[in-house]
Formats: structure tokens, C-alpha cells, sequence
């Protein structure tokens, strides 16, 4: 006989509305990680919202400018922010300019602006547990400068963008120091122009980045590298950059050089003359980090790989590397050969590839229970999947450029660069009240939904007014009963103590009334 010594069932009934459901949650399902918090800021509007995995506001943050683009929830419950302060010379994704640091009531603590005629910050600004912040910052070069570094004038348009990392030690209200700064500018190599400075052989020097390759975007455009995110790895002083246009990821060791030293690139060799386009496994990701100590997959490295312009069609896809570091934080390179790895450690992508697609922004990060939260960032859904690769959660985000949607609309201006998970423990929250009030979507649809934390009974339901089943735990049968007072879609399935799907009992069209289900474990 099949013994079972835990039952674990799942309702989701969805009611035949006069509209369809378009926004909000969508699916929460046994393995979701509820033992914490959700948080994102909409492109196209001012506030950041904290919600918890039932799709219910939990607090916000106001302000006067949109995101420009990143938000992070700091470890002491303040909230770091980059703003768009719509700086008209660097219109382009990612523009930023602003980066402000509000309490817990949205007081404003500290604003910082990086947005004149010559540079603008875009992007990201990631918060240091010091109590500095790193961010990205484009530099305009002018036609004349670029020629005279060597860059090939007939690949320039009106101006060249280069980057710079810096980190910013606030000093006031609207102040900081620049405490540290890597420059794209003076670790440049080209092969165009041997009378110009940084000629040399582009495959003799990984570490450095060359004036003239052709990325991603239109050979003249200005924002030629287009960095989207920064990490910083505090065990080896390095930080972690992606650069988009070139589909690769740069390491930066802070205690080489002057300044800092790439010691390791990975995701496009052809871009250092190492490989060719055969041997390219980035297509203009977003994202990188160092997944943290203590979660499964410590020390690798996370990135949302966009999948623009991928061989064989546009598709997206999570992916992790294990990087070839030692205990010191030095990278192998044999002579001659591209960084390893060849390929990816671990990847996730959709059943139907061209169905999970993500073209720009984006982002993904491992949650506590070897779970992961991806942000697919143009359609505004957010969705987590297990170490199966199975679907546990959804949600569309509703907030649009005027405020949250009405539900049953189709979502317009709903991008969303990326989220973050905080677990409940986390010390940012300490402190703070957490109720649940309503969904952020208006007008949402009447459903009751039970967070699931560790290993319980879940009822996730829409519209239902009686669910049991008897006897619970049960050895080896159970009857289960449920009303439905509104006809609709009903998914009843039973999962075992591991969370995996057993059986579905009903999954289709019900008409309203009562039903009871009986299932049988030795059968």
C-alpha cells in the first residue's frame, strides 16, 4: 500500500467574470518562498512598492521623479534610489542623473546629482554596507577625442559615450566625495591607428577594452558600451559590471593598478579577439551578481541573459556561471584562450523558448530556498521558479504611467527594470509594521490567498466559500469538498511533502455548485 504521511492541495479557482483577468497575481503555488517581501519601482511612475507574495501592498515610497532605474531596500530600512532627471544630453534607456536615499516614510535624506552636459549617471546605483554607493556614470568624448585615442572616425556619429564606475561617499544633504573610480577611458586598446596612443594587439590584452568594437547598437551611436548593472564582491574587493552592447560581463579587482584592473570578462571572446561569434553565450544581458554566502549556489555568478539577437531566435534565459576564481578572488586564463567557462553551470529557460523573452532590462535573483525571482522587465511580469524549473509564482505588475490599472484593462507603460526579494528577517524591516492592505491593481477581483511558510497546507483560491478535506492528514484516502458560487476555471491538484504534483483532479470549466472529490493514494 502507498503510504502518504502529509497531503499538501492547491486550489485555484478562477471566476467567470464579465472580463478577464490581465494583471495582478496570477499563480501561487506550493514552493513559492512567502517569507518575505516583494519590491519594485515602475518605470513610468514615482513610487516603489513593498508587497507581499499574495500581490497585497505592504508599504511605498513616494517621490518626485521615476526610477532611473534601480531601488534596493538598505540593511538599515532606508531606501537607495536612482532617479530620471530627463537630462536631454544622454537620452537614452537608463537615464538617470539623480540618486536619492529616502527613510521609511518617504522623507528625503539625501540627493545627489550626476547630470550636467558631460556626464550622466544611468542605470544603477547599489548601495555598499559602508554606507557608499556605486553607480555607473556616462562620459561624453567628443569626435576629436575619440579619433585622437583611435577610434576609427567613420564608426562616429556627434559624440562617444564612455563609462565610469565610481563609488560616492555622502558628505551632506546634496553632497558626496568620489572615493574610488575606474575609468573606461584609461584602460582602452586599439589596433586602427598605430599612431594614436593604446595601439597594440586587441587578443595580447584581455584586461583592457577595445576602442573599436562594433556592438550591439548602430556603429555610430554615442552610447557605444551601455553598462546596466553593478555588483560589488566584498571577500575580493572586485566589482562586477554588464556591459550590454558588448554581451559580456567585466570583473574589476579595486587592488590592481591605480585605479583597478579587469582580471576577468566573460560571454563574448570575439569582442577581445579570443573567439568568434560561435563561441558567444551573452546576447545584451542585464543583471550580474554574486549570488550570497549561504544560499546554493554561493559564489556563482547570476545573470539575466536577454537573448536579443540570439542564434536560432529570440529567447531568454537565466543563467549561471562558475567563474574559475580561487580562494584569493584570482582568475585562471590559460595563453591564448577565452576565460572558461566553455558554457553555462546552470540554465533555465521556457518549455517554448520564444515564450519567455525579455528583450531589454530585466533581472533575476536566488532566493533563500534555491528558488529564483525573475523580473521579465517589458512585460512587467514577475514570475519564480524552483530547482526544477517549474513555475511556483506570477505576478503583472498593474502600476502604469497614471498609478495602478483597473483590473480586466490590458496593462499599458507596466516595465519594470527589476525586483528584489527581502526575506522577512531581513534588518532593513526591522522595525516596521508589515499589514497586508489590498492588491495594488484597482478594482481587483475578490479572492483569498494563504501565504505558505515551510511546509503546511496551502489554499490558494479566487471567489470559493468552503474548502475541506477530511481526514487531513489522511492514510490513504481523503474526501475533499469545495462550493464554487460563480462558474469558472479549477485547477485541484494534489502535491506530496516534497512539494511535487501527484495528480490533477480537476483541471477545466466548473459550473457553479458544490462538489466533493474523493482521492485514493493506494491506487
Amino acid at each position: 500500500m502507498k503510504k502518504l504521511i502529509l497531503i499538501f492541495v492547491s486550489i485555484v479557482i478562477f471566476p467567470l467574470n464579465l472580463f478577464p483577468q490581465t494583471m495582478g497575481l496570477f499563480q501561487h503555488s506550493i514552493g513559492s518562498n512567502d517569507d518575505g517581501y516583494v519590491m519594485f519601482a515602475p518605470m513610468s511612475y514615482t513610487k516603489t512598492y513593498l508587497m507581499d507574495k499574495c500581490g497585497k501592498e505592504v508599504h511605498s515610497w513616494t517621490s518626485t521623479y521615476r526610477p532611473g532605474l534601480s531601488a534596493y531596500l538598505q540593511s538599515d530600512g532606508n531606501l537607495l534610489r536612482a532617479c530620471n532627471g530627463n537630462n536631454s544630453a544622454f537620452n537614452a534607456g537608463g537615464r538617470g542623473g539623480v540618486i536619492q536615499r529616502y527613510d521609511w516614510n518617504s522623507n528625503l535624506l539625501w540627493s545627489y546629482t550626476i547630470s550636467d552636459a558631460n556626464q550622466c549617471q544611468h542605470h544603477d546605483a547599489r548601495p555598499l554596507e559602508n554606507g557608499n554607493v556605486l553607480t555607473i556614470v556616462w562620459v561624453k568624448k567628443t569626435v576629436a577625442e575619440a579619433i585622437a585615442a583611435g577610434r576609427n572616425p567613420a564608426t562616429l556619429g556627434t559624440a562617444l559615450w564612455t563609462e565610469k564606475i565610481i563609488e560616492l561617499h555622502p558628505t551632506g544633504a546634496t553632497t558626496a566625495d568620489i572615493v574610488w573610480e575606474w575609468n573606461v577611458w584609461d584602460n582602452l586598446i586599439q589596433d586602427f591607428d598605430a599612431s594614436k596612443p593604446n595601439y597594440g594587439v586587441v587578443a595580447d590584452h584581455p584586461e583592457k577594452i577595445n576602442l573599436n568594437f562594433a556592438g550591439t547598437g548602430a556603429a555610430s551611436d554615442a552610447d557605444w558600451l551601455h553598462i546596466n548593472s553593478v555588483d560589488f564582491n566584498p571577500e575580493f574587493n572586485q566589482v562586477m559590471i554588464s556591459a550590454h552592447d558588448f554581451s559580456e560581463i567585466w570583473i574589476i579587482d579595486r587592488d590592481l593598478g591605480t585605479n583597478g584592473k579587469l582580471v576577468y570578462r566573460w560571454g563574448n571572446p570575439l569582442v577581445y579577439n579570443r573567439g568568434t561569434s560561435a563561441n558567444q553565450k551573452l546576447f545584451s544581458q542585464h543583471n550580474a551578481t554574486w549570488i550570497p554566502a549561504g544560499y546554493k549556489n554561493q559564489g556563482k555568478i547570476l545573470i539575466f541573459n536577454n537573448g536579443l539577437n540570439r542564434p536560432g531566435g529570440n529567447y531568454s534565459t537565466v543563467d549561471i556561471i562558475s567563474s574559475p576564481v580561487d580562494a584569493l578572488g584570482n582568475y585562471t586564463l590559460n595563453a591564448g584562450m577565452s576565460f572558461a567557462p566553455d558554457s553555462a553551470f546552470w540554465s533555465y529557460k521556457d518549455s517554448v523558448p520564444s515564450n519567455f523573452f525579455g528583450m531589454n532590462i530585466s533581472g533575476v535573483q536566488e532566493l533563500n530556498n534555491g528558488n529564483f525571482l525573475v523580473c521579465n522587465g517589458p512585460s512587467g511580469t514577475f514570475f519564480e521558479i524552483d530547482s526544477l524549473k517549474r513555475k511556483v509564482w506570477k505576478y503583472i505588475n498593474p502600476v502604469g504611467s497614471a498609478g495602478p490599472q483597473i483590473q480586466g484593462s490590458t496593462p499599458t507603460q507596466n516595465t519594470v527594470f527589476r525586483n528584489s526579494f527581502y526575506r522577512t528577517g531581513y534588518s532593513g524591516l526591522n522595525g516596521h509594521t508589515l499589514i497586508p492592505g489590498n492588491p495594488i491593481e484597482l478594482n481587483p477581483l475578490s479572492y483569498t490567498c494563504n501565504l505558505i511558510t515551510g511546509i503546511k497546507n496551502e489554499i490558494a483560491v479566487r471567489d470559493f466559500n468552503l474548502y475541506q478535506n477530511y481526514p487531513n492528514p489522511f492514510n490513504p484516502a481523503t474526501n475533499i469538498k469545495f462550493d464554487i458560487p460563480n462558474s469558472g476555471n479549477v485547477s485541484l491538484k494534489i502535491y506530496d511533502q516534497l512539494g511535487n504534483e501527484m495528480t490533477s483532479l480537476v483541471d477545466g470549466f466548473k459550473n457553479a455548485g458544490s462538489y466533493n472529490i474523493s482521492f485514493n493514494a493506494s491506487e
